[in-house]
């Protein structure tokens, strides 16, 4: 697994989330096994909320979860969750890959947008990016999966059964940048399997 690890350090998951989020994150995360590639989250929250969710998934989940700030160097195993009310991106670092969270117009009626994260994921990480959105109003993130389907990259969605509200997940279904639907229940499992099927033999970070 150190080994695994080290491949997906090159990778990341990118996960759009809003309306009945919390929760359905924290039923996620609680049972996410690692390895797994860096995580990045936007869920819809307003600003000094962010901070406290970000730790209360961390106190239940095997992954460690933050508050994202600039400048923090995307690692294994770590997820890093938009700060209300900004936006988050990935750029490159003398390292690997580091957050981005600066100020801006709402994008899709939303800061932090899912669209901004997911585009900013695809430009770093291309075909070694998996998408994932989640229950949600509105159609934020449609844009984002599919610029992450463009770069080669793949997309789990969550089903309209276990969504609060199928909103943003049918947005992006409907609009075919949707690979595949699960129930959120069996997210648990299929993420890291999608892992290790698309980014099993990754080279290790920094391996050209």
């Amino acid at each position: 697994t150190g080994e695994l690890a080290q491949r997906y350090a090159s990778c990341c998951i990118a996960i759009g989330i809003s309306t009945g989020g919390p929760p359905a994150l924290a039923t996620l995360f609680q049972s996410l096994p690692l390895p797994l590639p860096p995580i990045v989250v936007v869920q819809h929250m307003p600003a000094n909320f962010t901070g406290p969710f970000a730790r209360r998934l961390d106190s239940i989940s095997p992954v460690s979860v933050k508050e994202a700030k600039t400048g923090d160097l995307l690692r294994p195993n770590c997820a890093y969750v938009a700060p209300g009310g900004r936006h988050l991106s990935l750029r490159p670092g003398p390292q690997g890959v580091v957050t981005r969270v600066q100020d801006g117009e709402p994008v899709s009626g939303h800061k932090p947008s899912v669209d901004v994260m997911m585009q900013s994921a695809a430009d770093r990480f291309g075909a070694s990016c998996l998408g994932v959105i989640m229950t949600g109003m509105g159609h934020d993130g449609v844009e984002g999966c599919r610029a992450i389907r463009a770069a080669g990259g793949y997309i789990l969605g969550q089903d309209q059964a276990t969504s609060d509200v199928y909103g943003m997940n049918r947005a992006a279904y409907v609009a075919g940048h949707v690979d595949e639907q699960f129930a959120l229940d069996d997210l648990a499992t299929l993420i890291p399997r999608k892992c290790l099927e698309l980014f099993g033999n990754a080279k290790p970070a920094g391996v050209r």
